[in-house]
């Protein structure tokens, strides 16, 4: 265990299925890919198996299947598209992705497209999600154009309910500036989260960022459960 996840309370994540959503250039999913990693190796015993679903059609960087590799050294299932379809913008739902959510074994962390337009993958698999308990947590990084306000995060919010059929059950406070990012920025992310549910009654499920960044701020500041990242997704001259 390092450093940071000791010195900070862990996310509680009973299993089941867990949708991960937010604006373009949240870095939702570098934190889906932590927090399957977190899941396998930190809380196997009632999460089960854990799966990775990459649904990601916006954005052509950091995704979750750039990290397919590293992610099945932990026995963690990825599934996205394969072959020439592996680097396609595309609303490919595969067969596999369908019957992973409907088998609903273990835990399934759906890594999905940035804003309402990247949701509506979710809108078109609304029968997968019939009867099934599911977690749909909005990844809230301050320093994007469109979640900079509690007003405009709560249009998205709105949006991307719309789109995808389905309702928020939480908030991750993810702010960051990459190389950028310090202590303030950390802090600032999570003041706008508190605002953003105390207007919405959604619990803060989780505070997430660098370790090197959660080394340097006093425990005590931070008020809900943390997940330290490690960046696996660069940029493709990286």
């Amino acid at each position: 265990m390092n450093l940071s996840a000791m010195r900070f309370q862990p996310p509680a994540i009973s299993g089941g299925i867990i949708i991960i959503v937010g604006g373009y250039g949240s870095g939702k999913s570098e934190v889906s890919i932590n927090l399957a990693r977190y899941l396998v190796t930190s809380q196997s015993e009632t999460t089960g198996p854990v799966s990775i679903v990459d649904l990601d059609i916006v954005n052509p960087y950091f995704r979750s299947r750039e990290a397919a590799k590293e992610l099945e050294k932990l026995g963690i299932t990825s599934v996205n598209p394969s072959g020439g379809q592996f680097y396609a913008d595309l609303p490919i739902i595969l067969p596999e992705i369908k019957g992973t959510i409907e088998r609903r074994e273990g835990t399934v962390v759906l890594d999905v497209g940035g804003d309402d337009a990247g949701s509506r993958v979710l809108g078109s698999l609304a029968n997968a999600f019939e009867g099934a308990e599911y977690e749909l947590l909005f990844v809230l990084n301050a320093n994007r154009p469109f979640t900079a306000t509690a007003e405009g995060c709560l249009k998205m919010m709105s949006e991307i309910e719309t789109a995808s059929r389905l309702k928020f059950t939480g908030i991750i406070s993810n702010t960051h500036l990459l190389e950028e990012t310090n202590e303030e920025t950390i802090l600032d992310g999570l003041r706008l989260s508190h605002r953003v549910s105390d207007e919405t009654s959604l619990p803060v499920r989780f505070l997430s960022a660098l370790e090197n960044i959660l080394d340097e701020i006093d425990p005590k500041l931070i008020d809900v459960p943390v997940l330290p990242l490690n960046r696996l997704l660069l940029k493709p001259w990286e």
